[in-house]
């Protein structure tokens, strides 16, 4: 069914949609420019960043510098660095002029450093410090053998090169991100003799200092370049931009009189990291802006067609089956055309109902209740032709307790003459069946009932169960003994009942002739149940047999529930067609 819209509410559509449009193309104009202004902010704050960092590395550098500056001019640590003698005087010249020497500059400086002295000297002691395979825990001092050094491959390289007071990575500064500062130490007496090793070994993360300025976290790498090979010996963050598209942005500073220079590679995401925050509040604006033009077109709209939205309430009231509106109109204009119209379409079609719609309930009632008529004849042919074999036997007090039963029985199933019944009632009926089977049967049968309070009060038609009852003594009994069970429960909107036997069972074609109508053992009453319940609640409803041919049967009934209250309200909404 397709939704109606007002002529009046269709002439908004050009008018919203010209005010959305508007509003789109300010709210991108708007985006635009406030990206392009955070991803300036954010470039800005980039390259400031590096420009410290780069001062703060060269700061250190220099710092470093100077330490080796001061060891390779102090004329008494060349000296005692050259000293032969006894290990006393040995321990001696250590104790007075090398440790002070090297200790000092570890004091000084701020970050953690490791001072190693390779020296040629095989008089001096040997001082090891911490694992220098292990990352920098503290500053600290070394005094190693020149041999440690000549088997470095950087040594190798550079023995014979003029490479000196350089910074360099050797060893296992790589893998653990340190750098070295490395200085050839020579005699005061023709500066040429190398007498040892001056070597400087910091971490690179101290150079950096704080990464506050670099949120590493957000996806921004850091990079430490050599400026003549372009060759990476430090990175801070996760990297490997080239295989993760987008349009990185990257930052390039160099460190004066270093032979560095700084890299960073900044994500599109943190470029424009509050972009979506900017575009969440432009949508909101625009569609506040939007929100407060529609509702004042609305109100136009509205005001303008309030006569034709009368109209449609009207019809719509129309269509969900109240008939007895009318519309009044003053003036002499289309509306008035229209709901005069309208009053008569009214009328003619509540007169079709009570002449149409009413008779068919009518035949519908009528055919239900010539349905219900047919079985209790045939229920009281069986009775009496019972009782007629036990009074030809002279069973006197049998057949007494069978025409007690038969009374009380039929005085259950009258009921006034109502259709319907409660399903308590509905028990009853067939509890008193039982009992008078039980006179002809004494205690060869037992019965089981199990069904749920909450259902006990649900109108059902009457006579329901007692024709099942009955095929389980005529048909399904084949041994001494037969047990019947009846359940009933709430499924939903529904009720479903049960008769089950353990009787000899049935085929499934047998079946399938009784639920047609077709079968002379007990089909006649299933198919008048079956017919009852479908003309009373539509074929959505009925019974199901399910049987093992040797094992039992089980007949499902399922029925909508129905209190008492639901059945007053259907008889008033029929008593007002009346």
């Amino acid at each position: 069914m397709k939704r109606y819209m007002p002529f009046t509410y269709k002439t908004l559509i050009p008018y919203l949609l010209l005010v959305l449009l508007t509003d789109v193309v300010i709210g991108y104009i708007s985006y635009t420019m406030l990206v392009s202004s955070r991803t300036d902010m954010a470039e800005t704050n980039i390259r400031t960043g590096m420009k410290q960092a780069s001062s703060n590395i060269r700061y250190q550098m220099d710092e470093i510098q100077r330490m080796s500056d001061t060891l390779f001019g102090s004329l008494s640590f060349q000296r005692a660095l050259q000293y032969k003698g006894s290990p006393f005087e040995i321990y001696l010249v250590m104790l007075d002029e090398i440790v002070p020497q090297m200790t000092a500059p570890l004091k000084l400086f701020g970050n953690k450093i490791r001072l190693m002295l390779y020296t040629n000297n095989e008089d001096l002691n040997i001082v090891s410090g911490d694992n220098l395979n292990e990352q920098i825990k503290r500053s600290d001092y070394y005094i190693l053998s020149y041999h440690d050094l000549e088997n470095t491959a950087w040594y190798k390289n550079n023995k014979d090169s003029a490479r000196d007071n350089i910074w360099l990575q050797m060893d296992m500064d790589r893998k653990l991100g340190n750098i070295s500062h490395i200085r050839r130490l020579v005699s005061y007496s023709d500066y040429k003799t190398v007498i040892g090793y001056v070597r400087i070994t910091t971490a690179l993360s101290g150079l950096f200092g704080n990464f506050d300025t670099f949120p590493v976290d957000q996806g921004i790498t850091v990079r430490l370049r050599e400026s003549a090979t372009g060759e990476q010996i430090f990175q801070r963050g996760e990297g490997d931009d080239s295989k993760k598209g987008g349009d990185f942005l990257t930052l390039q500073q160099t460190i004066p009189d270093s032979g560095f220079y700084i890299e960073a590679v900044v994500p599109p995401a943190y470029l424009h990291k509050d972009a979506g925050k900017m575009q969440r509040i432009i949508v909101a604006v625009c569609a506040i802006s939007f929100l407060v033009m529609a509702i004042i077109g609305l109100l136009v709209a509205r005001l303008s067609g309030r006569k034709m939205s009368r109209i449609v309430t009207l019809v719509r009231s129309f269509q969900e089956g109240n008939f007895q509106r009318r519309i009044r109109f003053s003036g002499n204009d289309e509306f008035r055309q229209i709901a005069d119209a309208f009053n008569v379409m009214a009328k003619n079609i509540q007169d079709l109902i009570s002449s149409v719609y009413v008779q068919d309930i009518r035949r519908k009632q009528a055919e239900l209740e010539a349905l219900q008529s047919q079985i209790n004849p045939h229920f009281l042919y069986n009775t009496l032709s019972t009782i007629s074999s036990l009074a030809n036997l002279g069973e006197t007090r049998k057949v007494t307790e069978m025409v007690q039963g038969l009374s009380r029985f039929y005085r259950l199933t009258l009921n006034q003459g109502q259709v319907y019944i409660s399903l308590e009632q509905e028990l009853q009926q067939a509890e008193t069946y039982l009992e008078i089977q039980k006179v002809k049967y004494a205690d060869a049968f037992a019965v089981y009932i199990n069904v749920e309070p909450e259902i006990m009060d649900a109108r059902v038609i009457k006579v329901i169960l007692q024709p099942f009852i009955e095929n389980v003594f005529k048909h399904a009994w084949f041994g001494e003994t037969v047990a019947i069970r009846i359940c009933g429960r709430r499924l939903g909107n529904d009720i479903e009942l049960k008769i089950i036997d353990n009787g000899i069972g049935m085929r499934a074609e047998t079946i399938e002739r009784i639920l047609a109508g077709k079968s002379e053992t007990g089909g006649y009453g299933v198919k008048n149940v079956d017919e009852r319940i479908k003309l009373k609640y539509g074929t959505g409803y009925g019974l199901t047999i399910a049987s093992i041919y040797g094992a039992g049967t089980t007949v499902c009934i399922v029925l909508p529930f129905e209190s008492a209250e639901s059945e007053t309200r259907q008889e008033d909404h029929l008593e007002a067609y009346l």
